[in-house]
């Protein structure tokens, strides 16, 4: 059975982080990456928002093979709160990778970050990522009106959540 692992970006998986976000239906999101260059600036960051406890990115490895990423930002009004946000290879959606990325994420910031909560948003029109949440034992907490901007509209976000 193909194994899920998460671990931290680094420089070397810009190019197929790239492809991934490239060949995705942005449908549901809105990506300002728009070159590999800017990718490869993005995962130079990473470091800075670890050591400043704002957000940690993850590519999601299915066998070792890069299929998406994960992160979890912090909340930086109240660092006892986490977000998670993730996207998978459209290759290699639907078979629960997504889900065991969210729970080894989830672990990682109730045991080693220390936080109480983690939110999980998502468009409501995307009903994936619900199920995702859903399966991962999340619970929906209500609508979020017009959060959620992709190219200049504003679209509403349901807010799924679980405490420690």
């Amino acid at each position: 059975m193909p194994e899920v692992t998460i671990r931290p970006q680094e420089l070397y998986d810009a190019e197929r982080l790239f492809e991934i976000l490239t060949s995705m239906d942005l449908e549901f999101m809105e990506v300002p990456i728009k070159t590999l260059e800017e990718e490869k600036r993005f995962l130079q960051l990473n470091e800075a928002k670890r050591r400043a406890h704002f957000e940690y990115n993850y590519t999601v490895l299915l066998d070792r093979d890069p299929v998406g990423a994960c992160g979890l930002r912090i909340d930086q009004h109240r660092p006892w709160i986490g977000e998670i946000g993730y996207f998978v290879d459209r290759a290699f959606q639907g078979q629960g990778i997504a889900s065991e990325a969210v729970r080894q994420l989830e672990e990682l910031g109730f045991w080693e970050f220390g936080l109480q909560r983690i939110m999980i948003l998502m468009d409501i029109r995307n009903e994936a990522s619900e199920r995702v949440a859903q399966k991962c034992g999340y619970e929906k907490e209500g609508t979020l009106k017009k959060i959620h901007r992709i190219g200049g509209k504003f679209y509403d976000c349901f807010l799924y959540a679980k405490t420690r």
